[in-house]
């Protein structure tokens, strides 16, 4: 059994250095990896990331993050990545992440994920271009979830995303929202993969428990919503 902590939208700003080392101080004990499911910054600026970076420095266990759209909303992703890796976290952008924890092995597929709609109401790649872009990138990102979870070669998955895979996280906002919050092409990938959690924030005012079509559990881990410093989570492996 690996112990999976998770928190996500923590929105930390320049003057933000502190604020959470205290609610992370028992981590190692209680979790055996860290997942930050986006959303580190306000703003996306370079000096955010650094504070973010500092939070998540040296905590005692594996950190694993994506970023979310706050991340890149200054211009400055690449930038707020590589101070968190400098920091020791394991940034996903498509990619995946082992972890060893005594005999048991867990792989953590992530990528920031796009919006798009869901099942029986998706956007298509129709009419206008920019309608094109849109839906174009949220099939891209949930390819390269794909193929993060098809370099995986162990039994136990976990899959980190910003954005949300399935509808049932996100009760509680504007269903106006929905296509803005996440995609089912990421349910799919999941799915079909086989994963055996999946974390995700973004949607502030959510629900934390969900669940993909084919009965993989989901959960909205954004800091409003779990309201305490991380939730943990069980997993076989």
């Amino acid at each position: 059994m690996i112990r999976v902590a998770a928190v996500g939208d923590v929105h930390l700003g320049e003057r933000s250095a502190g604020s959470l080392r205290a609610g992370w101080a028992a981590l190692a004990d209680e979790a055996d990896v860290f997942l930050v499911a986006g959303d580190l910054t306000r703003h996306g600026t370079a000096a955010e990331g650094r504070v973010a970076a500092g939070e998540l420095a040296s905590l005692g266990l594996p950190v694993i993050a994506v970023l979310g759209n706050h991340d890149h909303h200054g211009g400055a992703a690449d930038v707020i990545s590589a101070a968190l890796v400098e920091a020791g976290v394991r940034v996903l952008e498509g990619n995946a992440e082992v972890v060893e924890v005594g005999g048991a092995t867990l792989g953590v597929a992530g990528v920031k994920g796009f919006g798009g709609g869901f099942t029986g109401a998706t956007g298509s790649e129709f009419g206008e271009q920019v309608m094109k872009d849109f839906i174009a990138y949220s099939r891209a990102e949930s390819r390269r979830l794909d193929e993060a979870l098809c370099s995986l070669r162990v039994a136990a998955k976990v899959v980190l995303t910003h954005y949300a895979p399935v509808t049932g996280t996100l009760v509680g906002e504007r269903r106006e929202l929905y296509p803005f919050l996440g995609s089912s092409y990421l349910e799919q990938v999941i799915d079909r993969h086989g994963a055996l959690l999946a974390v995700h924030g973004h949607a502030h005012y959510g629900t934390e428990e969900g669940r993909t079509a084919g009965g993989v559990p989901v959960r909205n881990v954004a800091h409003h919503v779990i309201r305490r410093p991380y939730a943990v989570y069980s997993v076989d492996a």
